[in-house]
């Protein structure tokens, strides 16, 4: 039988190409968003992510005409993808970024766990290094970047994914469900390697995202393993890719670009800063989509 996934926030750039990955590897989708998402046999349930009432309502649904025919109400969801979220700085007022975001959050996975789903996979960000929105340039405290980092963002959407953090690690704590927050790179649609010469021939334009990406089907892929990786309780992982966006080995590259950061282990040769050790790991990602696929490197 297919699993049952609500996922939040599918027509979002990211979503949209998720969604079609768990459609592709076996689960039942049902979209919640504020806008449809145009993919075969995935329905989308316009919902509000900032109304607690929407929330529960929307994970206790049908997911689409077929479940009236069984005379048994609305099957059960074995999971929730959280992806809804304002994405990013300078969209909406900074109070409004933060209200939609952590209160989104609270409802989500408040109404998850209420109504008996023991699985939460909710997206976090790299902007909780605290360098992508920073005001000013800012040093990162060490490399490489793993998720026992001393987190602390300065603006308003990193601050939000910091707290969302937390809202999970309550709820897990409290109910003994798994919820696992992905704290995503930058992400790269297959579209987009064009932009990767640019980065190449100016290093520092890729400072604030630690010169790493997630390749957006690549998250598909850990988005699924995720789902499939049960009995960790509150988990963070970085959700991005192999390599550091450079040409140059890793530790080469941060002596002469971050001189004054510690380096507290050994990288490997061209190891991204932002590093998916654990995610590798502990759930095994294995990356399919490396940039250098994409782009020639002279």
């Amino acid at each position: 039988m297919k699993k049952r996934i609500v996922f939040t926030g599918g027509a979002g750039k990211a979503g949209r190409h998720v969604v079609p990955y768990l459609v592709d590897h076996g689960y039942e989708v049902l979209n919640v968003d504020l806008v449809p998402l145009n993919h075969p046999g995935v329905n989308t349930l316009i919902a509000d992510i900032a109304d607690s009432g929407e929330m529960f309502n929307a994970l206790s649904s049908h997911f689409g005409f077929e479940g009236f025919e069984t005379g048994k109400g609305p099957a059960p969801i074995d999971a929730v993808v959280h992806f809804a979220a304002v994405p990013r700085v300078l969209i909406k007022p900074d109070n409004e970024t933060f209200r939609i975001n952590t209160i989104g959050t609270y409802n989500v996975i408040e109404a998850a766990v209420k109504l008996g789903i023991r699985k939460v996979i909710i997206a976090s960000s790299e902007t909780t290094y605290g360098v992508c929105f920073a005001e000013g340039d800012k040093d990162f405290h060490q490399f490489p970047l793993e998720e026992d980092y001393d987190i602390d963002p300065m603006d308003s959407y990193g601050l939000s994914k910091l707290v969302n953090e937390k809202t999970a690690r309550a709820f897990a704590m409290r109910t003994g469900a798994d919820i696992y927050a992905l704290r995503i790179g930058n992400v790269i649609e297959p579209h987009e390697y064009d932009r990767f010469p640019a980065f190449l021939a100016d290093p520092m334009s890729r400072k604030r995202n630690a010169w790493s990406y997630i390749d957006a089907r690549d998250l598909g892929q850990i988005v699924d393993l995720a789902i499939r990786k049960d009995g960790l309780g509150f988990q963070v992982f970085n959700a991005v890719n192999d390599t550091i966006t450079a040409t140059i080995p890793t530790q080469e590259f941060l002596a002469k670009y971050c001189p004054n950061v510690p380096i507290r282990r050994k990288l490997g040769e061209f190891e991204g800063p932002l590093s998916n050790r654990k995610t590798r790991e502990v759930l095994g990602f294995r990356e399919e989509h490396d940039w250098r696929k994409y782009v020639p490197v002279k």
